[in-house]
C-alpha cells in the first residue's frame, strides 16, 4: 500500500457550506485583526497575543471537529497531523522573523503590520503550492515494478514524493546537527541587505534608508519612494517561500487532498503573528526546540521514502509529531529552568 491513494477522499467540493465557513471565518477574522483590534501601529502585549493564539488554534480545531462529524476519523487525523506539521515547522520561520526585525532595527509598534501582510503573501503563494504540487504529484507516478522480480508484488514509486523525502531527511540532518556560524547583528543584516527579497523590492522600487512611520511608501519632493519596512516585508515574504521547501513537502506525506492540506495549512500559518509574539519574549526558553523539529522532518522524510512499501497511518504520525513536539519543548523547558538555578546559585556563592 502506497502513501499517496489519489481520489480515495471525501469530495469537498460536494459541500460548498463547508468551504464557506472555512472562507467567511477567515476573511472575518483578518478584518478584525487589521481594521479594528490592530488599527492602529502599537506593541503587542502577551496577553494579547495568548488571547489571538488561542483563537486562532480553537479555530482549527472547531474546524477538524466538523471534518471528523462529516468525513470520518482519518480525514480528521489528516487534517491536525498537517496542521501541528506547519506549526511545528514555522517556528524555525519565527526565529528568523525575530532576526529580520533585530537586524533592520524595526520598531516593535510595527512588527504586527509587517508579519501580517507577509502572511496574507503566504495565503496565496500557499495556495499555488499546494494545489499544483498535489497535480504534480498525480503525474508522476512510476509504472508498478518489482524491480527486475526483487519484490514479490509490484509497488507504485512516486518520482516527486521520493526526491522531497530525500530533501526533507537532509533538511532535517542539516538543521539540527550542522553547526552555524554565529553572525553579530551587523554581519546578519548585510547578509539580509543583500537577500533575495532585499534585491527584489530595491529592483523595483526606489528606496529610501529610513522608515516613515508604519509606511510602506513615503514621498519626496513627490516622487514615491519605498521605505525600509517595505525591504522588510519583502524579506519576510521571499523567507516564507524558502521555507515552504521544507513545510509544504512534508505535510504532502500527510494527504493529497488539496482541502485538508490547504485549510490545514492556513490555520496554522494565520495564527503565526500571534505565537511570534509570544517566542519573541521567550524564544531563550525553546533552544532546544530545534531538534525536534529536525527529527520531525527526518521520520516525514522517511515517511516519504517507504511509502510505497509501508503505509504509515495518520494516527500513527499524529501521535509521533505530538510526542516528539512534546518531549522536545518540556526538555527545553525543564533543561533552561536547571541552567537558570544554576546560574543563580553561582552568583550567590
Amino acid at each position: 500500500m502506497f502513501l499517496l491513494e489519489i481520489g480515495n477522499h471525501p469530495n469537498y467540493f460536494e459541500h460548498p457550506l463547508l468551504i464557506g465557513l472555512f472562507v467567511v471565518v477567515v476573511l472575518i477574522l483578518l478584518i478584525l485583526d487589521l481594521g479594528i483590534f490592530n488599527k492602529n501601529p502599537h506593541v503587542v502585549s502577551n496577553k494579547e497575543a495568548i488571547i489571538w493564539s488561542i483563537v486562532w488554534i480553537g479555530l482549527a480545531m472547531l474546524f477538524s471537529l466538523v471534518i471528523w462529524r462529516y468525513f470520518g476519523f482519518d480525514e480528521f487525523a489528516d487534517f491536525q497531523s498537517a496542521y501541528w506539521i506547519e506549526k511545528a515547522l514555522s517556528v524555525d520561520n519565527l526565529f528568523v522573523f525575530i532576526m529580520v526585525f533585530e537586524a533592520f532595527k524595526v520598531p516593535k509598534a510595527y512588527h504586527h503590520k509587517v508579519l501580517f501582510w507577509g502572511i496574507i503573501g503566504a495565503v496565496v503563494f500557499r495556495a499555488f503550492f499546494i494545489f499544483v504540487g498535489v497535480k504534480l504529484i498525480e503525474l508522476t507516478y512510476l509504472p508498478e515494478t518489482t524491480f527486475g522480480g526483487l519484490l514479490d508484488d509490484p509497488v507504485k514509486v512516486n518520482v516527486l514524493m521520493t526526491i522531497f523525502g530525500i530533501i526533507l531527511v537532509v533538511g532535517g540532518f542539516n538543521s539540527g546537527f550542522k553547526k552555524e556560524k554565529k553572525e553579530s547583528r551587523e554581519e546578519s543584516g548585510k547578509r539580509m541587505g543583500k537577500s533575495l527579497g532585499a534585491r527584489f523590492i530595491n529592483r523595483f522600487f526606489r528606496v529610501v534608508p529610513e522608515f516613515d512611520g508604519a509606511k510602506f511608501f513615503t514621498y519626496r519632493n513627490g516622487v514615491r519612494y519605498g521605505t525600509q519596512l517595505l525591504v522588510v516585508v519583502g524579506i519576510i515574504e521571499f523567507t516564507d517561500l524558502i521555507f515552504a521547501v521544507d513545510s509544504i513537502p512534508a505535510i504532502f506525506a500527510i494527504t493529497d487532498s488539496p482541502f485538508i492540506l490547504y485549510t490545514s495549512n492556513i490555520f496554522a500559518i494565520l495564527g503565526l503573528r500571534s505565537l511570534y509574539f509570544i517566542l519573541a519574549n521567550f524564544i531563550h526558553l525553546f533552544k532546544y526546540l530545534k531538534y525536534g523539529l529536525s527529527i520531525i522532518l527526518i521520520f516525514i522524510g522517511v515517511k516519504m521514502l517507504i511509502s510505497p512499501w509501508v503505509h504509515v497511518p495518520s494516527l500513527v504520525s499524529l501521535v509521533t509529531l505530538a510526542s516528539i513536539l512534546f518531549i522536545s519543548v518540556t526538555l527545553s523547558l525543564l533543561i533552561s529552568s536547571k541552567e537558570k538555578q544554576e546560574e543563580q546559585s553561582d552568583v550567590l556563592e
